[in-house]
């Protein structure tokens, strides 16, 4: 399947449920204390310059960034949920784009977040969406990115009672970690936790990595 066509798959399956995903999964960092602690750690990172949330949904996460001291700007395919995301969080800026192809300058970021972004790219996609997200970053910046882990592919027809099409990829830590050494990152870090009461009950990973 080509990009173009996959992402216009996830393009329309997040317009459907823009309004409900925002009214559902926009609080969740208030009970999310380890995504709290690493996107602190981000912060402290990025030392006053932007960062970047790319996949940002409804801008909740990019909000967080935005009220913690950064300049904050969110990324997203969906251009439902970046207008759901201006309209709920004033003190960012919010831009539609691919993770292939970001709307931003060469090294315009001190630091990125992708969380659970990168789970709808194809495998072939993930290596160049790795090296675009590095394109981004000025040197030595970082990147953190989440995912759900395994090895299945579970696709939704359906969602909160929307037709939707969209796949979620699930991945393996080792092979997240050597594509990003391969796009040009150090891993640094690594995490793994269990769900949220919540949350959907998968297992949960984390990459925190530096652009060399």
């Amino acid at each position: 399947m080509s990009d173009e066509v996959n992402h216009g798959r996830v393009r329309a399956s997040y317009d459907a449920v823009a309004e409900e995903y925002r009214e559902r999964i926009g609080g969740e960092l208030a009970y999310k204390v380890m995504d709290r602690a690493l996107l602190g750690a981000v912060v402290e990172e990025a030392a006053g310059g932007a960062v970047a949330d790319l996949g940002c949904g409804p801008g909740h996460v990019t909000g967080w960034l935005a009220e913690h001291g950064v300049t904050a700007v969110g990324v997203d395919l969906s251009p439902a949920m970046v207008a759901v995301a201006r309209r709920d969080h004033p003190g960012a800026e919010f831009r539609v784009g691919d993770l292939l192809r970001l709307p931003a300058a060469d090294g315009e970021f001190a630091a990125g977040v992708a969380l659970y972004s990168v789970i709808h790219l194809e495998a072939a996609e993930l290596r160049p969406a790795f090296r675009e997200m590095r394109r981004v970053l000025r040197p030595s910046g970082v990147l953190l990115v989440a995912f759900h882990l395994g090895s299945e592919v579970r696709r939704l027809d359906e969602w909160w009672g929307h037709p939707v099409d969209v796949d979620f990829h699930f991945l393996d830590p080792e092979a997240v970690a050597g594509l990003l050494t391969e796009a040009g990152f150090t891993v640094t870090a690594r995490l793994e936790r269990g769900p949220y009461p919540l949350e959907a009950e998968t297992r949960r990973g984390y990459l925190l990595a530096r652009r060399d």
